[in-house]
């Protein structure tokens, strides 16, 4: 049988990924260092995948396996040797940790003499996260190993998975929408749901600064209006404007430059927040804004945007007050926003724009977000 292993077993991995090559006649490994859900996986070797929707509608998920990377290590090495794909939903910043093993997993194959192609893709919210991926890969192997089997390809991914209340079931809640988007000219193995296109930076700005970008938005603006969940904070029709208005100005830079359809633009714009709409899902502000530190950094949702829109001479207010409020995100329970709210305490506002954002304070940008910071606060 076809394999694939798959790093994170999580609601992501499970619900998304893991299940589109289950439903391609692929044997998913899942691979996590969560020994509960691996175990489970191991013993029920299924589970189902439910639609969030007016007639919930549920798919199983079959040929399922789970390794431990921590404790299991010689196995994941041969569940690379055996693979026809690598993939990972792990967050980028665990990407370097999981690094070593498959570069172990890499070599083993070039020594065994598998020349059967590997397809490796990260699928993280991060620009180029497979490159990020195959440079720690890359730090960790031999110069003389050959990677001519291996590709590494870039993609972006778009599902809304909410946080469970499956009372430790591996069953997964998603919403009907998905899109994978995979940078390749090579002529790969067909997986049910991948898109393969020969230029990614269309498809993943448009994704990370409407979705992403939105959802943050709608988070942060949300969390500061007391709300619990994203559809019940774009019943405010405040907060709606403000989300309608931020994604007028990313979109106005991904039009300029990509050479979008305004029209086509904005009828994505709308079915995006039609989707953030989906009062099935009951997705917490507090999820969605979590690692509020990540989500500010120069090359994410809030800040590249905002950055690209000021250097191309285009409107950036309502970004800015995006960033003012994800600065004020303080949950108690998040470990970013802990942190982040002791910068801000500790050393100031316009501090943390340059450590947590790498804007200067004589920056516009930076300018205009302490404004709007300021008249936020009152």
């Amino acid at each position: 049988m076809k394999q694939a292993v798959h790093f994170g077993a999580g609601n992501i991995g499970r619900g998304f990924i893991g299940a589109l090559f289950s439903q391609s006649g692929y044997h998913v490994t899942f691979v996590d260092i969560a020994d509960e859900i691996i175990n489970q996986l191991n013993e029920e070797k299924h589970y189902q995948v439910l639609l969030a929707a007016d007639e919930q509608e549920s798919m199983t998920i079959e040929n399922v396996s789970g390794l431990n990377n921590l404790k299991q290590e010689n196995e994941v090495i041969e569940a690379i040797k055996q693979a026809d794909f690598l993939t990972t939903a792990i967050g980028p910043n665990i990407l370097p940790r999981i690094a070593p093993l498959i570069a172990k997993g890499l070599a083993a194959r070039a020594d065994a003499g598998i020349n059967e192609k590997l397809y490796v893709i990260a699928c993280e919210n991060q620009i180029s996260a497979t490159d990020l991926l195959k440079g720690y890969i890359m730090e960790h192997l031999d110069s003389d190993v050959n990677l001519a089997c291996v590709s590494f390809l870039n993609s972006a991914v778009d599902r809304i998975v909410p946080i469970q209340n499956n009372q430790g079931s591996l069953d997964v809640l998603v919403e009907p929408y998905h899109e994978w988007v995979v940078e390749t000219t090579e002529d790969i193995p067909h997986i049910e749901g991948m898109k393969i296109v020969p230029e990614l930076a269309p498809f993943i700005e448009r994704k990370l600064f409407t979705v992403n970008t939105g959802h943050a938005v709608i988070a942060y603006f949300g969390y500061l209006g007391g709300k619990e969940t994203i559809d019940q904070t774009l019943a405010d029709d405040e907060i709606y404007k403000q989300v309608q208005a931020t994604l007028r100005e990313t979109g106005a830079y991904l039009i300029n430059r990509y050479d979008l359809n305004p029209n086509e633009h904005q009828k994505y714009i709308d079915k995006i927040i039609g989707r953030f709409q989906n009062a099935h899902l009951n997705d917490g502000v507090t999820r969605v804004g979590r690692s509020p530190i990540r989500k500010l950094g120069p090359e994410d949702r809030l800040v590249r945007p905002a950055l690209q829109a000021q250097k191309a001479g285009l409107s950036y207010t309502n970004l800015a007050k995006a960033i003012a409020a994800a600065l004020m995100f303080d949950h108690r329970e998040d470990e970013e926003a802990v942190k982040l709210q002791e910068i801000i305490q500790e050393n100031g506002v316009a501090y943390a724009l340059k450590e947590v954002c790498g804007l200067e304070e004589s920056s516009d940008l930076a300018a205009e977000i302490l404004k709007q910071y300021e008249a936020l606060k009152k």
